[in-house]
């Protein structure tokens, strides 16, 4: 996949939430969508969704989820992402119906 050359708003949207890359505050889009479903927060997610799309944010978990030995902490985070991501796509669905 390659990644967009990130602009002001980018950076701007990001740094409403400088835990998610504290060390790299420069990190791709990416890294940031993907740090935010390790450690996921509904509004944070919603957010994401809001600004990079849903379908966006889907494929990411799918990525990190899909492994066939995937990382502690998209186990732990499993269980949350997927129902919020559900939750996330229901509320979509509502407000175009």
């Amino acid at each position: 996949m390659i990644e967009a050359v990130k602009s002001k708003d980018t950076e701007d949207f990001w740094a409403q939430y400088p835990e998610l890359c504290w060390s790299n505050r420069k990190a791709s889009d990416l890294v940031h969508i993907r740090a935010a479903l390790c450690r996921p927060r509904f509004d944070c997610l919603l957010n994401i969704a809001h600004a990079f799309g849903l379908k966006r944010l889907q494929c990411e978990w799918d990525a990190l989820s899909s492994d066939a030995d995937p990382l502690p902490e998209v186990e732990r985070a499993r269980p949350v992402v997927e129902r919020v991501l559900r939750n996330i796509e229901e509320g979509f669905r509502r407000a175009t119906s």
